[in-house]
C-alpha cells in the first residue's frame, strides 16, 4: 500500500502525485480576488467618466445664492457672471489663498467694485473639498438659502456635492460645472494630465464615498440656524 501524507494527492487515474503547496493556491486564490476588484474598480471609473462628460450647466438657473470653489480663474469669472446677471443674491468664493485679496479677485475679473463690496464674500478657510464644504454650509445657513447653485470643474462636481450633500442635507445644491476638456467629443484618454486629473478624483470619490457611508458629519453649528428657518 502506498504511503499517503500532507504533500500527496490522488489525481484522476488514481495515482498519488505532489499536492500543490497551500501557499500556491493561496495566491492563486488571491490573485483571482484581486482581478475582480480591478476589474470594479476600472468599471466603476469608466461609469465615473461617462458621467462626468455627460454634465452640462443648466439653463437659466436660478438660485438664492451661488458659491464657487477655487481651483482656476474660469471659475470665478463664469461665478461673478453668473451674479452679475442676477442668478443669485450673493456670491461666496470658498477656499481662498490668503494672500489674494478681494481687489486682487476683482482686477483679474474685472468685475464693478460695488458688486464686490454689496455681494461677494471671500471664504479663507478651506484648504480641501472637505473644507470647502464646511464653509459653503455655514454661510449658506448664516444667510438662510435654500436654493444654492455650485460653481466648479465639471471632474470635481460629484465629490463637491457629495461632500455639501453630506454635510447639509437641507440645502438643495445645484451643480454648474466648468467644462476644461470637451470629454465627449475629444480622445481624453490620450492627454496624460486630463487622465491623471480624473483618476485622482476618482480615487478621491471612492474615499468620499466610503466616508459618508461609515461616518457621520459634525453638523451641530448649522443645527441652531436651521431650526431658524
Amino acid at each position: 500500500m502506498a504511503h499517503v501524507n500532507a504533500r500527496t494527492q490522488r489525481d484522476s487515474r488514481g495515482t498519488w502525485q505532489p499536492a500543490r503547496p497551500i501557499y500556491r493556491v493561496f495566491l492563486r486564490r488571491l490573485s483571482y480576488v484581486v482581478l475582480i476588484l480591478a476589474g470594479l474598480l476600472f468599471g466603476g471609473f469608466l461609469r465615473f467618466a461617462d458621467a462626468v462628460a455627460g454634465l452640462t450647466p443648466p439653463e437659466k438657473p436660478k438660485a438664492d445664492a451661488v458659491v464657487v470653489l477655487t481651483g482656476g480663474t474660469q471659475r470665478i469669472d463664469q461665478a461673478v457672471n453668473l451674479l452679475e446677471t442676477g442668478t443669485g443674491q450673493r456670491l461666496l468664493i470658498s477656499g481662498v489663498h490668503p494672500d489674494t485679496s478681494a481687489a486682487r479677485i476683482r482686477e483679474m475679473t474685472r468685475a464693478p467694485q460695488s458688486l464686490f463690496v454689496c455681494c461677494v464674500d471671500l471664504g479663507y478657510d478651506a484648504i480641501d473639498t472637505v473644507g470647502n464644504a464646511l464653509e459653503t454650509a455655514k454661510w449658506v445657513n448664516a444667510h438662510k438659502y435654500r436654493r444654492v447653485l455650485v460653481v466648479t470643474s465639471n471632474y470635481h462636481m460629484p465629490r463637491s456635492l457629495l461632500e455639501l450633500h453630506r454635510i447639509d442635507p437641507e440645502t438643495q445644491y445645484i451643480g454648474y460645472p466648468i467644462v476644461y476638456t470637451d470629454l465627449k467629443s475629444e480622445n481624453w484618454m490620450a492627454m496624460p494630465e486630463v487622465v491623471k486629473a480624473m483618476v485622482s478624483e476618482y480615487v478621491k470619490l471612492l474615499g468620499a464615498t466610503i466616508r459618508a457611508h461609515l461616518f457621520t458629519p459634525d453638523t451641530s453649528s448649522l443645527r441652531s440656524r436651521k431650526n431658524e428657518r
